[in-house]
Parts: structure tokens; C-alpha cells; sequence
């Protein structure tokens, strides 16, 4: 699958570039307003990179009735990009990955799911936190009291 991603220098793209590669899937083109992502390389060499949407844009355009189809764009921007990058990813033509929040409004659910029915695509929400190593070891933690405590009210109950 031929993927594109929003926001390439940011904090949690590595990982989606990392999954798009270890899964066997292409990054065609990528967008960042900064252009220090060295990281694109080490990947996928082959990547068109863009620090103007315009471009970007078009180039995803130009795609589209070719083998290099953009499938899915990955968004990993600021929160209060996500609702208008998965926007963009849907009406031209891909499904769409996009970190937690998807939207910050509640209202912004709505349309979403209208933009998904109008061009037949998805978006799919990423909850990352869910494997964390702190939220991993915290759960752990939790899940450690909640099993004493358990023990300790069957013990009573026996008394």
C-alpha cells in the first residue's frame, strides 16, 4: 500500500514511518512546514518530501490513476490540524490514520463521518498510549492493587 504522511518532524511520525516500513508498505510523498527530517531517508529514500501543502497537494493529485496511489495519509500534526488533514486525506481519495484526538470538538465527529460517507473512505484513530511503557507499567500497577484489595475483602468475608 502507498501511504503519504502530514507532519513528518514531529514527535510521534518515527513510529508511523517506523510501522509503514516494518509492515512492507511504500511512503511516497511527505509534508512538514520544517525541513530537518533526515529521518525520511533512512527509510524511504525514495519519498517526495514538501514544506509547501500546495505542492503537496498537487503532487497527491498527480497520483491518482497510477500504480503510486496514495491509499492512506498518516497524519501526525498538532490536535487542532487533525480534523482538516484527515479532511484533505478523505476527499482525495485515501483512508486516513490520525493520532488521538481525532477532533477537538464534538461537532467535528459529525462531519467527519460525512466527509467518509461523501468519498467512501475511512479514518481510523490511533490510541498509542495503550502501549506506552509508563501507561503499561502503571496498568500493571493498578492491576496489582486491584488483586490484593480483592483478596484482602475475601479474607474479610471469610472472617
Amino acid at each position: 500500500m502507498n501511504f503519504a504522511i502530514i507532519g513528518v518532524g514531529g514527535y510521534i511520525a518515527p513510529r508511523h514511518i517506523e510501522a509503514i516500513k516494518d509492515l512492507g508498505h511504500n511512503l511516497v510523498a511527505a509534508y512538514d512546514t520544517g525541513d530537518s527530517v533526515g529521518l525520511l531517508d533512512r527509510y524511504f529514500p525514495d519519498c517526495q518530501f514538501f514544506t509547501e501543502f500546495e505542492r503537496f497537494e498537487a503532487f497527491i493529485d498527480s497520483l491518482k490513476d497510477t500504480t503510486a496511489k496514495v491509499e492512506y495519509v498518516s497524519i501526525c500534526t498538532p490536535n487542532y490540524l487533525h480534523l482538516s488533514h484527515a479532511k484533505f486525506g478523505l476527499s482525495h481519495g485515501a483512508n486516513v490514520i490520525c493520532e488521538k484526538p481525532l477532533v477537538l470538538h464534538e461537532k467535528d465527529i459529525d462531519e467527519l463521518a460525512a466527509y467518509e460517507k461523501k468519498f467512501q473512505k475511512r479514518v481510523f484513530t490511533v490510541l498509542q498510549l495503550r502501549v506506552h511503557d509508563a501507561i503499561i507499567a502503571l496498568k500493571e500497577k493498578v492491576d496489582k492493587l486491584v488483586f490484593i484489595e480483592i483478596k484482602r475483602l475475601k479474607m474479610l468475608l471469610r472472617e
